[in-house]
């Protein structure tokens, strides 16, 4: 059966060929959308569509038997539901005044604005939501790091530079001590040296008295 053949065995169901038409599109279309963005279409008791991704992979080629480089890419698969599989094992008979695959429970549709799709999209965005929470906490675990470090290095330098300081204001303290103490020793020598020349006077002034005696 193909897709005309499909048209026309439901054309007296839903009202007329176009009206057939028109479903079998929308239905296929709402399928094939929901695959390609990566949702699952499921249907009770008729199966479940899916896309499926393929790593990678060396195959060999049927004719010449040389083996092939195949890449990553992704197909969809198909599914077949309990109800469909034991009807066409022939566990289950076909009902002759009722459809084979009975109408879904609801929510149980899924592709589109679904129930099916809405969680997955929710479970998703939850899934993206903590992995950009745990980005975000690691980040900041590791800016408050660098920060304590570089903190750290700061104070170091900070306490280096006191302490040289007080070291060069010890030294400079020192050596105007120095300076001090050796202007004031200076001026005594020079008195020292002041003081000689009276004594050779007294000395000449006892020659000149002993002359006179004799």
């Amino acid at each position: 059966m193909n897709k005309a053949q499909l048209v026309e065995a439901i054309a007296d169901k839903v009202g007329g060929r176009q009206q057939a038409a028109d479903a079998v599109d929308a239905v296929l279309d709402a399928i094939v959308r929901a695959v390609v963005g990566g949702d699952r279409v499921s249907v009770t008791g008729f199966g479940s569509f899916e896309k499926v991704d393929r790593p990678a992979r060396y195959a060999r080629n049927p004719q010449t038997g040389e083996r092939v480089r195949v890449k990553k890419t992704s197909v969809p698969r198909f599914r077949a539901g309990q109800g469909f599989k034991d009807l066409v094992s022939g566990s289950k008979k076909l009902p002759k005044n009722d459809v084979a695959v009975k109408k879904a429970p609801k929510g149980s549709l899924s592709g589109g604005a679904s129930a099916t799709v809405k969680k997955a999209a929710a479970k998703k965005a939850t899934t993206a939501k903590k992995a950009t929470a745990r980005k975000t906490a690691v980040a900041k675990k590791t800016v408050a790091k660098k920060t304590t470090a570089a903190a750290k290095k700061t104070t170091a330098k900070k306490t280096t530079a006191k302490k040289t300081t007080a070291a060069a204001k010890k030294t400079a303290a020192k050596t105007t001590a120095a300076k001090k103490t050796t202007a004031k020793k200076a001026p005594a020598k020079k008195a020292t040296a002041k003081k000689a020349p009276a004594k050779k006077s007294t000395a000449r002034k006892t020659t000149a008295k002993k002359a006179t005696a004799r």
